[in-house]
């Protein structure tokens, strides 16, 4: 069993993880896990644990996770939107086919908040980016 661990151990946090380095080959057999560092996939700090110095080595191993996890997060969020799209599309044949008149009284209003927040946010940011290519000296200008 002791051939199959990693040498390194990343248990997820809010806002990244702490870094622990394994350690099975000792006289107890046990598997021992030191906390290293603690890490913060949203701005990449690395902070070692205590006095402990990471080696280059260690370093370049939680930078690549940090860019790893990152991704990972960047592709869950899309999935996310894509997924709320389609329970909006649910939602409205819900409304549409199923919803009752006291179940549509108690979701109207913050339905149509929610959507009209969304479709504000959305139709700001869309006309930004047809500014940013209409701009003198753009790209696609």
């Amino acid at each position: 069993m002791a051939g199959d661990l990693p040498d390194y151990y990343f248990r997820i946090r809010d806002n990244g993880a702490v870094v622990f380095r394994i350690d099975s080959e000792n006289r107890q057999r046990r598997i021992e896990m030191e906390e290293i560092a603690v890490v913060n996939v949203k701005n990449g700090n690395i902070k070692p644990h205590g006095d402990r110095k990471l080696s280059p080595e260690e370093t370049a191993l939680i930078n690549r996770w940090v860019a790893e996890r990152q991704a990972v997060l960047a592709e869950r969020d899309i999935d996310d939107i894509l997924r709320a799209i389609d329970h909006m599309n649910l939602t409205t044949q819900w409304a549409q086919t199923r919803a009752s008149d006291a179940q549509l009284e108690q979701v109207t209003d913050q339905l149509l908040l929610s959507m009209h927040d969304l479709r504000t946010v959305l139709v700001r940011k869309k006309a930004e980016r047809l500014m940013k290519t209409a701009e003198p000296g753009s790209a696609q200008a």
